[in-house]
């Protein structure tokens, strides 16, 4: 049953992940990659939030393993921080790296907070 419940978050998560890409690197003119940075602030966010609830196993492996996993991409991180260096981009590069790192960790303490806060 869990591997079910993940497989069926990562399939929502990852379309989720294509879409949200497609749509914020659409109205951005530049080589930084906005979308593969606004896909995995907003799953730090919500998995800083999700964390916070007393979710049941089915859940957790659903929504936090699944589709916020599939939502968040290292691996894509990774390769288009390597194309920022094949390409002579060592600022945007250090910046992909820097800022995500900096922003995915404030975005779950933001994200954790919020849960707090509202007492959820």
């Amino acid at each position: 049953m869990t591997v079910l419940m993940v497989a069926l978050g990562a399939s929502l998560g990852s379309l989720l992940r294509y879409s949200m890409n497609q749509f914020v690197q659409a109205r951005h003119d530049s080589a930084f990659p906005w979308g593969t940075y606004a896909a995995n602030m907003t799953a730090c966010l919500l998995i800083g939030f999700v964390s916070t609830l007393m979710l049941p196993e089915w859940a957790v492996a659903l929504v936090v393993t699944g589709f916020l996993g599939a939502l968040s991409t290292y691996s894509t991180f990774g390769y288009e921080t390597f194309r920022l260096l094949e390409s002579g981009a060592w600022f945007l590069a250090l910046a992909n790296v820097a800022g995500s790192i900096a922003a995915g960790l404030g975005a779950a303490v933001i994200g954790a907070t919020a849960a707090v806060a509202l007492q959820v």
